[in-house]
């Protein structure tokens, strides 16, 4: 490796490492401040803001201390962190781990932008990498998964990000790239790098929301298999797993490492992103997987739009610099540009998803995100010649494509582990609320989660709160992670948007299905209603799973209502059970609207059955509801901590 790809190659391993960190403090925010919505979205927010905003001291700190030790110690200080949050047990310890991670991150990121003239390369490689990384996982972050191999994995990933930022240190320290008193600067007047880093932060959340996230492939994917008989719906594919997120790898990184004509990357590219942002911002799901392809190729080419600056890259400042009080003056404000970017990342998530608690349009966060970056495209100076070239762009960007398309084929869904019985005469049924796959502890615990559901030896299982790419929860595809686990094939729905939703697992075969989206009724999250029609052996079972949303301080009665009348139209006279997180009590007028259309408690006999919370349930709002021709026995509901509910599980028998 030539040495001036060093800064290229700590940069990339750095972003890796900081965006594992932001995977666990993105969800510790919501999980463990938040309380599951118990903590006001203001004060949250505020929280989450205020590391960002502190941050803002840290090119003040570069500039009084260097570039060169402010970089080595918070580089440290990542790295100590991102290996700290693996064997951290959970709860307040992990929250303000990641949050001492965040800054030393956020620390680190602007004293590299302080020498770092041309940071798209490495932001790209970064960004590609890690989203590689999560597909070759499955979705499930390194930082969760413990064992010889996820400690082998991490230590290797966080000595390699120490030696590049060490080697790097070494090589520009007898280096002078640039005259201190005549650096380069951008035509524009900005000084140059200015720009790019300034774009780092909505690139970012450009990349994990939606252009290089493998669990929103995965939903969009998912969707490819509904058919006339499961229209709006998610189905787990049962072929061989698709090549597209190696091919738009493969295009981010192609489009963001070579220099366009200035038509392309000045008209076409933005254009691009710029479709990609609002097909995502529509909430359609037959549109998603054109989303994402559309976002990584005009992310890429956005990108190297800005990529400006000297051939090698990298100012740095000599003792002779130091000793006479002259620094790189573009030094500072890449420092503040980079932190800038950051916290406008900040401010556009908690925009986009306090939407979902707080109840307004936030469709216009991504399309925004990705006109700042397509707008700095679009005006941006010509560009400098590659900084990567020949053999050492192709070959790694196609070593990276390669091993997304190798993800796909590791992590193809599972089928059940033994045919279910032909002709059952009673079926066991689980209802959970998931809470995204996030236990009390904060923790992403799919094995857990799996034990809690698999203890009841379930034919069918409905899912609340199915999360298959958020990045607010670290961007995974919950269902296809816990599916695999169970071995059952899912049907999905989307309810919030189209990766936040419903779904139902099933041993038996599913024939039919259909999705009704509910009034909202001023509730600020979206609900559904999801049905399903199960082949017995001849006989037909009506399955309906929805997590009913009431309104602030209300009981949800106008969307119980509609759900009861949605699922005696689909049942249409067969058995039919009925259930999820309805967010009501037995008593409540909401529950009475169930009854009054004729379905029975099916967990009547085991009442009072408490569900939530999970660690001292004091409230009964999990429920399953039958057709008068089943009948119900063995309710119960297992303790466990793998969510902030109890799943409830009960044997129909089938008339």
């Amino acid at each position: 490796m030539r040495h001036r790809h060093l800064p290229t190659v700590a940069l990339a391993l750095g972003v890796v490492v900081l965006l594992d960190v932001l995977r666990v403090w993105l969800p510790s925010i919501i999980t463990i401040f938040g309380q599951a919505a118990e903590t006001p979205a203001e004060l949250l927010g505020a929280f989450a803001l205020g590391w960002f905003v502190l941050a803002l001291a840290a090119p003040v700190l570069v500039r009084r201390l260097g570039a060169r030790p402010v970089r080595l110690v918070a580089a440290g200080l990542l790295a100590a962190t991102r290996l700290a949050l693996t064997a951290a047990p959970g709860g307040r310890v992990q929250l303000w781990l990641a949050c001492a991670g965040l800054l030393a991150g956020l620390v680190w990121l602007a004293a590299t932008a302080a020498t770092v003239v041309r940071p798209v390369p490495g932001l790209a490689f970064g960004l590609a990498g890690a989203a590689v990384g999560h597909a070759l996982l499955g979705t499930q972050d390194l930082v969760w998964r413990g064992g010889a191999l996820g400690w082998t994995a991490s230590v290797l990933l966080v000595l390699a990000f120490l030696a590049a930022s060490v080697a790097t240190e070494g090589w520009s320290a007898g280096s002078v790239h640039g005259s201190p008193d005549r650096p380069a600067a951008d035509p524009h007047g900005g000084p140059t790098g200015a720009r790019a880093w300034l774009l780092a932060g909505p690139a970012l959340l450009v990349a994990g929301q939606l252009a290089l996230a493998p669990a929103v492939w995965n939903a969009s994917y998912s969707y490819g298999y509904g058919t006339s008989d499961f229209p709006g719906l998610a189905l787990s594919p049962d072929g061989s797993a698709s090549a597209i997120p190696a091919f738009a790898v493969g295009l981010f990184l192609a489009a963001a490492l070579t220099r366009p004509p200035a038509w392309l990357g000045r008209v076409v590219w933005p254009a691009v992103l710029l479709a990609g942002a609002v097909l995502f911002a529509t909430d359609r799901p037959g549109w998603l997987g054109w989303a994402y392809l559309l976002a990584a190729v005009g992310l890429g080419g956005c990108l190297a739009r800005t990529d400006t600056g000297p051939t090698h890259g990298v100012v740095t400042d000599s003792a002779a610099d130091r000793a006479t009080g002259r620094r790189d003056t573009g030094a500072a404000r890449r420092g503040w540009a980079a932190v800038g970017g950051m916290l406008l990342f900040a401010v556009a998530c908690v925009a986009y998803y306090a939407a979902y608690d707080l109840g307004y349009p936030n469709g216009w966060v991504p399309v925004g995100a990705a006109g700042l970056i397509a707008v700095s495209a679009a005006t941006g100076p010509a560009q400098a010649a590659p900084l990567l070239t020949g053999y050492a762009r192709r070959l790694t960007a196609l070593g990276l494509a390669g091993l997304a398309g190798v993800a796909g084929v590791l992590h193809r869904p599972e089928h059940p582990a033994a045919p279910p019985d032909p002709r059952p005469a009673a079926v066991r049924l689980v209802a959970y609320n998931i809470r995204m796959g996030f236990g009390l502890d904060g923790r992403l615990d799919l094995d857990a989660l799996a034990r809690a559901v698999d203890g009841s030896r379930p034919d069918v299982v409905l899912l609340s709160e199915v999360d298959r790419g958020w990045l607010l929860n670290g961007g995974h595809d919950t269902l296809a992670l816990l599916a695999g686990r169970l071995r059952l094939p899912y049907v999905f729905a989307p309810a919030a948007d189209p990766v936040w939703g419903d779904a139902v697992l099933s041993r038996y075969p599913v024939r039919a299905g259909r999705t009704r989206p509910l009034a909202a009724h001023g509730a600020p999250t979206g609900a559904q209603a999801l049905g399903v029609t199960l082949d017995l052996g001849g006989r037909e079972l009506a399955v309906v799973a929805t997590h009913l949303q009431p309104p602030p301080g209300q009981d949800p009665v106008a969307q119980a209502r509609e759900v009861a009348a949605f699922a005696t139209r689909y049942a249409a006279g067969r058995p039919l059970v009925l259930g999820g997180d309805l967010n009501t009590e037995p008593a409540d007028p909401a529950f009475t609207e169930f009854t009054r259309a004729g379905l029975v408690d099916a967990l009547v006999a085991a009442r009072p059955l408490r569900t939530s919370p999970a660690d001292d349930p004091r409230t009964q709002i999990d429920h399953v509801l039958v057709s008068p021709g089943l009948t119900a026995s063995g309710a119960t509901a297992p303790r466990s901590t793998a969510s902030d509910h109890l799943p409830v599980a009960v044997t129909l028998s089938l008339p």
